[in-house]
């Protein structure tokens, strides 16, 4: 791999210097007024500040102990946190990596651009934030995973200089039709069961290649973009599932110190109907997940939440020693969080809050004084935010985006800030629509067909006591319900997704997965990494040493 990298051009660098040539910056001179910008303490210069975005995947922020976890720590996550502001409740708004990302770069949730599950096709003519980036002059890169399913590879980006882990086709499309015990492809418990140690992964061969051209994407971008503003998305894997790590990052916490859920499993015959199905698509039925497993799975993710980490410093590290920290917007956050066996669960796709809650923290140079804002924020707000922080607060979208700028939560003057998230679920794993709303502490988990769960989350922040139906509650719970409803209609969204799946079912067997619209940058890459197969199994045999599956109960 490390050869292979070596001769990767990460961007054509060499027409970099007559850009200029063609391109007439546009004038930011607006900006060299502070009194026209929310923060008056930033550094002010002739073009916006440059925006830096590091993704992680599937990483809870229950995990970190910038959250409060006792065990986990993260020091250049840290320390990005100690010059900028924390969320502490952030939440995604979709606990799925494609429709997460999706509703993420275009400011919206994700039933108002039909983003239903892991192989739906985001609309080309749906504007992103790399559109609307554009728009204000910056030059955009993707670096990494964004799961965009479809012939559309770019959804606004410049250039994207790796690509995609997973597949870019209707190989992953789900089937409500078969009901509650259906088994989607990509994910069952062996990433569990079979958890622990490896010399390489998959996703370390995708993570280790995301950094390098990233890294070198900052060196070209300090040489040859001076008089431009660019933003560059980074994007890993890491901490996704399965739950395996180096002897490097597994040797730094010990096994036995490793913590056990703070909610034991809920047996079968008591699960919510939500968590019943996702006990079936995940195959809880067909291995014994023992105290043993979740120790060694936890502490392989512990470790690839440290790995991902050294990811974070060594970028941080570029952009000080390229002397660009001083006017580059850094942002750190996650698509969705992981269960982690809280419950007796695992992954994401629940709007428990390991699952649905995500790290988030945004760094603006001359904003340095470590902070932490306790809103309820989610990625849709991402956004309006950065359009805010290139200068653009004021900019008209085109479409009605459902996103809030944070600037004024970092600023300190939230005068009508409205502390209210909402998630939503329709992918693989369940059968029905799924939604949940939280407004300041209680959160209301709907489930079409079944009963609701709601939980004051001041007082049981483990979710353990279920206030739905009880009368001393009426009031909060029907408020709830009203909002979670007045947008949202769950019969329209169900046929919607059924009618959705059906047609690409039919398209996925009748072309056996062709075209291939993987993103190519290198010849190879349509064959590269997980193409039109399971996750799991692709992931498996790539792991190094070698670790025979453990076999199915039944």
């Amino acid at each position: 791999m490390a050869a292979c990298l070596a001769v990767v051009p990460c961007s054509i660098f060499f027409l970099a210097p007559f850009f200029g040539l063609f391109f007439r910056p546009p004038d930011f001179g607006r900006l060299t007024d502070s009194s026209a910008f929310p923060f008056r303490s930033i550094k002010m210069t002739s073009k916006a500040p440059n925006i830096l975005v590091i993704q992680a995947d599937q990483m809870a922020a229950k995990a970190l102990s910038l959250y409060g976890h006792a065990l986990v720590r993260t020091p250049h996550i840290e320390r990005l946190a100690e010059r900028g502001t924390l969320f502490e409740r952030a939440y995604c708004n979709f606990p799925l990596c494609v429709p997460s990302r999706a509703s993420m770069m275009a400011g919206r949730l994700a039933n108002a651009i039909s983003m239903w599950d892991n192989a739906i096709e985001m609309p080309a003519s749906t504007p992103t934030l790399a559109h609307y980036l554009r728009s204000a002059g910056y030059h955009t890169i993707l670096c990494g995973k964004m799961h965009f399913i479809g012939p559309d590879q770019l959804h606004g980006f410049d250039e994207r200089i790796v690509t995609d882990i997973y597949p870019s086709n209707f190989a992953w499309t789900p089937d409500w039709i078969v009901g509650e015990r259906y088994r989607p492809t990509g994910i069952n418990m062996r990433a569990v069961v079979d958890s622990g140690l490896c010399t390489r992964s998959l996703q370390i061969d995708y993570d280790e290649e995301v950094e390098h051209c990233g890294v070198q994407k900052l060196h070209d971008l300090a040489r040859f973009h001076r008089e431009r503003p660019w933003m560059l998305w980074i994007s890993f894997t890491h901490p996704h599932s399965p739950y395996v790590t180096t002897r490097k990052y597994w040797d730094i916490y010990d096994h036995n110190e490793i913590d056990e859920p703070e909610v034991s499993e809920i047996p079968l015959d008591e699960k919510d109907a939500m968590s019943r199905w996702l006990h079936y698509a995940h195959g809880g039925d067909l291995h014994e997940v023992t105290d043993a497993h979740v120790r060694s799975a936890r502490h392989a993710y512990y470790g690839m939440c440290r790995y991902i980490d050294d990811k974070v410093g060594r970028l941080l590290d570029t952009l000080e020693a390229l002397e660009m920290e001083g006017d580059t917007v850094v942002v750190f956050t996650s698509d969705h969080g992981e269960m982690l066996g809280e419950r007796g669960m695992w992954f994401k796709q629940s709007f428990y809050e390991w699952s649905v809650t995500v790290p988030l923290i945004v760094r603006i140079p001359g904003l340095d004084s470590r902070s932490r804002c306790d809103r309820l924020v989610s990625l849709i707000d991402l956004l309006p935010t950065l359009m805010e922080v290139a200068g653009k607060e004021d900019f008209e979208p085109v479409s009605a985006l459902d996103g809030h700028s944070l600037v004024p939560l970092m600023a300190k003057n939230p005068s009508d800030w409205n502390d209210e998230v909402i998630s939503e679920y329709t992918g693989e794993g369940v059968i029905a629509p799924c939604r949940m709303v939280r407004i300041d502490d209680h959160k209301l988990i709907y489930t079409h067909g079944h009963r609701e769960l709601m939980y004051d989350l001041s007082v049981d922040p483990l979710e353990i006591d279920d206030l739905a139906g009880r009368p001393e509650h009426f009031e909060i719970e029907s408020r709830l319900r009203a909002r979670l409803l007045a947008d949202w209609d769950p019969e329209e969204i169900q046929a919607k997704c059924i009618r959705s799946q059906q047609e690409r079912l039919f398209i996925q067997k009748t072309t056996q997965g062709k075209p291939d619209w993987a993103f190519r940058f290198r010849p190879d890459d349509g064959e590269r990494f997980i193409r039109n197969d399971s996750a799991v199994g692709t992931k498996a045999k790539a792991r190094y040493p070698f670790v025979e599956p453990t076999p199915f109960l039944k």
